[in-house]
């Protein structure tokens, strides 16, 4: 009997005992494709040598060192790095250990930055609804989805939920793809109005929605018209690319693709591919400033920031990445996926929608395309997909709740960098065998 706390208490997993690029191996020696790299994590696969010595090398050299008593070279070098890369603007670095612990320093960050330079009422966060930014209560609080927040709703923040972008199942009929964007984008500028503005410290979202809503890019416009209400009242804007970041979507930060500029952004993910636990949250020179200017200590830490293993990890994963051009791999890539996937599930009776960008896909299933209405959630369509993925070999990644937390189910889809070219057939063929199995 296992001793382990599961995440399901009624699940029977196999048990994963080796890796061997885009495969992993369990204890009967059957091989399962990585197609979502675990949640968008192992983007490099799961035995690159340089990685591994890297760690092996931190290891022998120095494990740990507090961040109270101590810098280390490797987290020096990664934060350089990451800033060389950065966006616009974005001039420091603060490690944690996951995408959850980024978001929770970004959205304290944003708290303290306001007390700083006197705009002590700025206390409300504005985030989108089927938006998801972790578990913690913080990062839960901002995430949009009910069926995650329920239980724990009565502890809680207060934050406020506008409509994403999600052009497939909330654009209108005969509204054009620019009219839609800028109306989506305008629901936060009604919000912070009718908060006050005064009284609004950020907007988050992510650039690339990933669990909750299955790899749903905004419509072109949408970003910008966003940027511009946020420099228009003074809020934050803080972008979150812990799954959709690092090279995920064919740039090194995903906001790269939509061309704007944060104040925030948070990483994790693809930083570490799944070899260390690491995480990042970076900020503007400006943000910085106020506080090193100010009371000069950001009132917040954790144990493991900037732990010496992880970040050597993380440094060697971003060199990977900038040195072998992964980000221009992802894009030549992007293309055979999606003809893959439209090849394969394309002409399905339930397909309602195929939409990613590089290497993050979703395929959203529906009951009937004409009118786009999703499958009873009494079906578990998500849950059946998975099991039937595993006993072909497939890793993927269905989550039911697509339109408002309960009703909905779409497959993630974010495989590993250094897949090969005829891949993208082998996991559109399982997933299609998959869904049609999961549907009989």
């Amino acid at each position: 009997m296992s001793h382990v706390f599961p995440r399901h208490c009624h699940a029977t997993l196999p048990t994963a005992v080796a890796g061997d690029g885009c495969y992993l191996i369990d204890t009967q020696g059957k091989r399962y494709f990585d197609a979502s790299g675990g949640a968008a994590v192992s983007c490099l696969g799961h035995s690159d040598e340089t990685i591994k010595n890297a760690i092996k090398d931190q290891v022998d050299q120095l494990a740990f060192a507090h961040t109270g008593f101590f810098t280390s070279e490797p987290a020096e070098a990664l934060a350089d790095l990451l800033i060389a890369n950065a966006p616009e603007g974005i001039d420091r670095v603060y490690f944690v250990s996951g995408g959850s612990e980024a978001v929770e320093a970004a959205i304290k960050l944003a708290r303290q930055y306001f007390l700083e330079v006197g705009q002590t009422e700025r206390r409300h966060l504005i985030a989108r609804r089927q938006s998801y930014h972790g578990n913690t209560l913080g990062a839960l609080a901002a995430g949009g989805n009910a069926w995650r927040r329920a239980q724990f709703d009565p502890l809680l923040i207060g934050v406020s939920h506008i409509a994403p972008c999600y052009e497939y199942a909330e654009r209108e009929e005969g509204e054009s793809l620019a009219d839609y964007g800028q109306r989506a984008a305008d629901e936060l500028e009604a919000e912070i109005l009718r908060l006050g503005p005064e009284t609004v410290m950020g907007f988050i979202a992510e650039p690339v929605v990933g669990a909750t809503l299955g790899a749903v890019p905004a419509v072109e416009g949408y970003f910008a018209r966003i940027r511009e209400i946020c420099d228009r009242y003074g809020v934050l804007l803080i972008l979150d690319e812990v799954m959709c970041g690092m090279g995920r979507t064919g740039h090194l930060f995903a906001c790269e693709g939509e061309g704007v500029r944060p104040d925030i952004v948070t990483i994790a993910k693809g930083l570490g591919a799944g070899y260390q636990p690491v995480g990042a949250m970076l900020c503007s020179g400006a943000i910085y400033d106020a506080i090193a200017k100010g009371t000069g200590f950001f009132q917040h830490g954790h144990t493991y920031i900037g732990h010496p293993v992880a970040t050597a990890a993380g440094l060697a994963v971003v060199r990977q990445m900038l040195e072998r051009d992964l980000p221009a791999r992802v894009r030549a890539l992007a293309p055979l996926m999606e003809r893959a996937l439209r090849d394969r599930l394309g002409q399905h009776e339930h397909l309602g929608d195929i939409r990613g960008r590089g290497l993050f896909w979703g395929v959203e299933l529906v009951a009937d395309r004409g009118t786009k209405a999703p499958f009873d959630p009494s079906r578990k369509l998500a849950g059946r997909i998975k099991t039937e993925a595993m006993a072909r070999g497939l890793i993927c990644y269905p989550m039911p709740g697509t339109r408002d937390g309960r009703n909905g189910d779409h497959v993630l889809l974010a495989p590993p960098f250094i897949m090969e070219d005829d891949e993208a057939a082998l996991i559109a063929d399982r997933l299609g065998d998959a869904i049609e199995a999961a549907l009989a």
